[in-house]
């Protein structure tokens, strides 16, 4: 997956540790493991990561590894859940007062594959921002967190034991309790209807609601509407296109702003580089080992592990350092030049390799959706409609690119890169008129579908049902999911594969689905 930092702000992308078990856990846990750590910003490396930009022919212009290594490493400190009022035990919060700091990830003590498995999730659950910072705008704060009517407005979910999962408390010295903010974990964490929760997966937390309610809380309302005027240049700027399409909304009222960020719901995120007025659905990272490309404009390449950590540090740390058809997003807040790294922070070599290991590591929870008499129906209906085609099993997903209506793939795009020449017709906007966007959405995996939603990659339809609803295809239809602010209705088109099943055919093919 806002980040809102002075000097750089960005946003993440984006189950508990796998589970180990057997000989498998005795391997991983008692013989020695020495990793060959890859260098993160590998000049030539960064350099082919990325697609070209549809909008400007060539992909975003990144900072050196010279910059990059003069940054100064955050120290990973230990974290402490966050209880909703009314569900934190007595004594918790004094006692954190009382507690000391304590750094929790140190590469000289991981001897085995399993402890760079479980330092990585520490990484994962380690905050890049705290609420104590100068300008926090937008972030999770202990106002927010001990205040009843932040959840109820939020509409935050709470694990069955009272816990609001997606920030933490960091003690980083003595007396003083912080939130940490924008953790992997922050958008990669799933609350489930029955509380349970789901670490890497598409996450639901309601992120850009949550600034909403911290903007429209500011005491000095007109000074603020400044500054998300600001951020939205830093966030989502694309000043080259002809047509600007935050124009449209850079001059409203705080109110109307901050109506369009309330908009959003749970799993779909105004995050850094897309826009408020085409937001993304947040992606599931189970699994995502056997992905070639990452974002649903496929914009990274995935070819290794080193890209993974790559894509980390770029998300996390460095993308609004890069240069965009001439803009530098981070400029926005500074003299037109490049902040000094040492005013900057990103992850070590070392905590980014532990943490591409621990998403590597994520496994699905058990699917409650058992194979019947229907699901083996409706695998016959997928195999008889040649939905295998591009949902290729047995990732369910051919790894392939698409290119959006209104982008004609450039002729040396196909020898680059995995390419599936023919267009669903779904809302191109993300692919076209964003600093993400490269002309192509990546064809999705099905598996997880069961534990996933809203769909589709602005997250339109909240359920598979909708998605197969042929009346989504209609300017009356009000989508389920996202539908954008102002928007009492609208098509959700492409993609019509599936709309013309019987009904009974439909179920069965979502039967099937859902145990994927």
């Amino acid at each position: 997956m806002n980040a809102r930092r002075v000097s750089v702000v960005v946003l993440l992308l984006g189950s508990s540790i796998c589970a180990l078990i057997g000989a498998d856990q005795v391997q991983k846990s008692e013989i020695a493991f020495s990793p060959v750590i890859p260098r993160t910003w590998n000049d030539q490396a960064v350099a082919s990561i990325e697609l070209p930009l549809a909008s400007t022919g060539v992909p975003p212009e990144h900072i050196s590894g010279d910059y990059y290594y003069q940054m100064p490493v955050r120290p990973i400190y230990k974290s402490y859940p966050i209880y909703a009022p009314g569900k934190e035990p007595a004594g918790y919060f004094e006692q954190l007062k009382q507690r000391e700091p304590e750094i929790v990830f140190d590469p000289a003590t991981l001897k085995t594959e399993a402890d760079w498995i479980k330092a990585g999730e520490f990484a994962f659950d380690a905050p890049i921002a705290y609420d104590s910072d100068p300008i926090a705008l937008g972030l999770v704060t202990l106002s927010g967190v001990r205040n009843p009517a932040w959840y109820q407005k939020v509409g935050v979910r709470l694990t069955n034991d009272g816990v609001m999962p997606h920030a933490r408390y960091v003690i980083r010295k003595k007396g003083t309790v912080e939130i940490g903010n924008l953790a992997c974990a922050m958008c990669h964490t799933r609350v489930t209807a029955d509380g349970s929760v789901i670490k890497g997966a598409q996450g639901n937390f309601p992120f850009d609601r949550a600034l909403a309610f911290d903007a429209r809380a500011a005491s000095q309302p007109e000074q603020r509407l400044e500054l998300e005027r600001g951020f939205l240049q830093l966030l989502f700027g694309t000043p080259w296109l002809r047509a600007d399409p935050l124009a449209q909304i850079a001059q409203t009222s705080l109110d109307a702003l901050m109506s369009i960020y309330e908009a959003i719901p749970p799993g779909v995120l105004a995050r850094h580089g897309s826009s408020p007025l085409y937001p993304v659905q947040v992606p599931d990272l189970i699994g995502i080992k056997d992905r070639r490309y990452l974002d649903r404009t496929g914009l990274v390449r995935h070819r290794d592990i080193g890209d993974l950590m790559r894509y980390g540090a770029l998300n996390q740390d460095a993308d609004v350092l890069s240069r965009y058809a001439g803009f530098r997003p981070v400029e926005v807040f500074s003299d037109g030049t490049l902040p000094d790294p040492a005013t900057l922070g990103r992850y070590s070599d070392e905590q980014l390799y532990a943490l591409a290991s621990y998403i590597y590591s994520l496994t699905p929870p058990p699917n409650p959706n058992r194979s019947n008499a229907l699901a083996a129906r409706g695998q016959r209906v997928f195999e008889r409609e040649g939905c295998a085609g591009c949902h290729t099993p047995p990732l369910y997903t051919n790894n392939k690119l698409t290119p959006v209506a209104g982008f004609k793939s450039p002729a040396d795009h196909a020898a680059k890169n995995d390419i599936l020449n023919v267009s669903v017709g779904t809302d191109p906007n993300l692919a076209l008129r964003t600093r993400r966007g490269t002309g192509y959405y990546k064809v999705p995996s099905l598996k997880g579908v069961w534990y996933r939603g809203p769909f589709e990659h602005n997250g339109s339809v909240a359920m598979l049902e909708d998605w197969f609803d042929p009346r989504r295809l209609r300017d009356d239809y009000v989508p389920t999911g996202f539908k954008g602010y102002g928007m009492p209705s609208r098509a959700v088109k492409g993609h019509e594969f599936g709309l013309r099943l019987s009904d009974e055919d439909k179920r069965a093919l979502i039967a099937f689905l859902k145990t994927l």
